[in-house]
């Protein structure tokens, strides 16, 4: 294929991507690496790369504003990116090892659990009883609520952290940023409101990527011909979202049209995995 239709196609494929992660929140990971392994024919070692640029970029953007806004919990955030580092750097240091193939069905298979997430439903609580653990190193936190500031206590400290050494280990392996997993953790075991659980889990997907990429950078799989479109067209795609998002009352119909192109996508992984193509 040749070079300008290669980047063309990138580009315009990662601005969907970067719309799709922008509207749910998952990140732009989750369509770029099945569209540059399956349609484009791009080594998944390389494709991770590229992703884990495009995490860093998308990340970095957006966390900003979520920091300037008093939503993010950026002492929780550094805590366990204690946790998701050390997971990515190891994910990134066996993933040479492990059979393309191999990778393909597992990030198949992750993209079809991670999209089936982003559909369910839970009320929020807001945890008040204070945790020993939480209170030592100073985790728990307020941000801006409709009717005032909004007090909450951290939860189960270590298991929140093994959960994000797994995220960051995943993260590593596959080139994704792992947020639905790190909002799950944050979510369900350590029972934190869920604008601050996607919010910081966005201020963290940026490290947990860059620490990943530095051993793929080294290992020569980030190529700027890849990379660069990626993350143009990532950081476009992300930009028309936030500002979509705004102005759309009910995210419903927007989580069900990503959770079909990511299963579409994932399935493909799947049986190209199966049968060797990747």
């Amino acid at each position: 294929m040749p070079v300008l239709e290669f980047a063309l196609i990138t580009l315009i494929g990662s601005c969907i991507a970067g719309l799709l992660g922008s509207l749910t929140g998952l990140g732009g990971g989750f369509v770029i690496i099945p569209l540059l392994t399956v349609f484009l024919h791009v080594d998944i070692h390389y494709a991770i790369g590229a992703s884990l640029v495009s995490v860093i970029a998308t990340s970095s953007g957006s966390a900003a504003a979520y920091v300037k806004e008093g939503i993010t919990n950026m002492r929780l955030g550094m805590f366990l990116e204690v946790a998701t580092t050390l997971g990515a750097v190891t994910g990134a240091m066996i993933a040479v090892y492990i059979p393309t193939h191999f990778l393909a069905i597992i990030l198949g298979i992750i993209l079809i659990i991670s999209a089936l997430l982003t559909l369910r439903k839970k009320a929020e609580i807001i945890v008040k009883q204070k945790n020993i653990w939480a209170d030592r190193l100073k985790l728990n936190g307020n941000y801006p609520g409709e009717d005032g500031i909004v007090q909450y206590s951290v939860s189960h400290i270590g298991g929140g952290f093994i959960m994000m050494l797994f995220a960051g280990l995943l993260s590593g392996l596959l080139g994704i940023g792992s947020g639905a997993l790190k909002v799950l953790a944050m979510d369900n075991i350590m029972r934190i409101p869920f604008k601050v659980s996607t919010t910081t889990s966005n201020f963290m997907i940026g490290v947990t990527a860059a620490a990943s990429a530095v051993v793929y950078l080294q290992r020569g799989y980030i190529e700027p011909s890849i990379s660069m479109p990626v993350v143009i067209g990532v950081l476009v795609g992300a930009l028309v979202g936030s500002k979509i998002l705004v102005k759309t009352k009910s995210s419903g119909w927007l989580r069900w049209v990503f959770v079909v192109v990511v299963m579409g996508l994932a399935s493909q992984l799947i049986y190209n995995g199966i049968i060797g193509k990747i």
